[in-house]
């Protein structure tokens, strides 16, 4: 699964769309849950509203397995590939 999931890493660096709000969002909280695992820090203030969105995205996938979230970027990046 690391192949994989390393290998989608880098297409979502090519798509040829940009996907979409709430895609981004997936796919940050998705490699975020992959590549560290639940959220380890403090959310941000009130005043940074990006740092909040990246920490809100992050969160939403507190409890999945590293196989899991891997599993679901890799899912995300070849439909947003097929679009």
């Amino acid at each position: 699964m690391t192949e994989a999931f390393e290998k989608a890493a880098e297409q979502v660096k090519t798509l040829t769309s940009k996907p979409e709000y709430g895609e981004v969002n997936l796919l940050y909280g998705f490699y975020k849950q992959a590549t560290i695992g639940d959220v380890n820090c403090e959310r941000p203030g009130i005043l940074n509203l990006f740092g909040r969105r990246k920490w809100d995205a992050w969160n939403d996938q507190k409890g999945l397995s590293k196989d899991e979230a891997m599993a679901a970027y890799v899912q995300l990046v070849e439909k947003l590939k097929a679009k």
